[in-house]
């Protein structure tokens, strides 16, 4: 009985996530929103074609966490996938989510529904995962066709550049029911071009001072720099179980966060 009642709930929860889902998808038809689409992937293309490849030329080999040298591109690359991930999260549960509770008023109308906070957060953040794993399939399709990384390790590096987008969704739709007006966008952008630039995405965080290092290797993008930059480079290692559990636990606590303060905001 404990059984089928936990099932059904489950299923309930499933169905309602999806519901959200697909309203997304159909609102996702018009060919304006496809264009934003790509243009979110061609941000971190132009870093590894422009700096990867054009610098990379200048600085020469580069050593991993194991000690293996490769390219300066390769191990660029695998940082602007992970950015890539990080990138179409934040950008569908930030601005667009922020759009929706506050200007479109389209979860009143959702929670007036069936529909609970948690499934709702839930589907918007099955949603961002979907425009995240476009960015990071064609991002991966890149590298296998420069020859950045091999196609089955970029097979097991989808996964993982999945899982920081998972991570930065979460973390994007808490901070979207925390923030007051468009004006705070700003703190946002200074804050995901930061970790952009100083999570080990362009030099080991080995040549950061000591405070600086430890400051580098706290952020949630460092996490997943790391992790996928260990696939896509084919060294796997035990540390990387370390990332993946930080990333799922920052995803986890987002979307309770998110749930719970859309409770609060909608529901009281």
């Amino acid at each position: 009985m404990v059984t089928t009642m936990v099932y059904g709930r489950i299923e309930r929860d499933a169905r309602g996530a999806l519901s959200v889902t697909a309203r997304n998808l159909a609102a996702a038809r018009h060919a304006l929103y496809w264009w934003v689409l790509l243009s979110g992937f061609a941000e971190p293309l132009l870093y590894l074609l422009s700096i990867g490849v054009g610098v990379g030329r200048l600085i020469g080999d580069v050593p991993l966490a194991d000690g293996r040298m490769v390219t300066y591109a390769q191990f660029v690359a695998p940082a602007m996938l992970a950015a890539s991930g990080m990138n179409g999260a934040l950008a569908e549960t930030v601005m667009n989510f922020y759009g929706k509770l506050k200007f479109m008023k389209l979860y009143d109308a959702t929670l007036a529904t069936p529909v609970t906070p948690m499934q709702l957060s839930g589907g918007e953040l099955l949603w961002a995962m979907i425009r995240g794993g476009f960015y990071c399939a064609a991002f991966l399709t890149v590298m296998v066709a420069l020859g950045l990384t091999a196609p089955l390790w970029a097979l097991a590096a989808f996964p993982a550049a999945m899982l920081v987008g998972f991570a930065f969704g979460g973390l994007g739709m808490a901070l979207s029911t925390l923030l007051r007006s468009w004006q705070d966008f700003d703190y946002v952008n200074v804050a995901q071009f930061g970790l952009f630039l100083f999570s080990g995405t362009f030099a080991p965080p080995s040549g950061y001072p000591l405070v600086a290092r430890v400051l580098v290797e706290a952020t949630p993008l460092y996490h997943g720099v790391a992790l996928v930059r260990g696939l896509c480079t084919g060294s796997p290692q035990w540390g990387l179980v370390w990332h993946a559990v930080y990333l799922a636990a920052l995803a986890a606590g987002g979307l309770w966060l998110a749930s719970r303060r859309l409770g609060k905001l909608l529901l009281t």
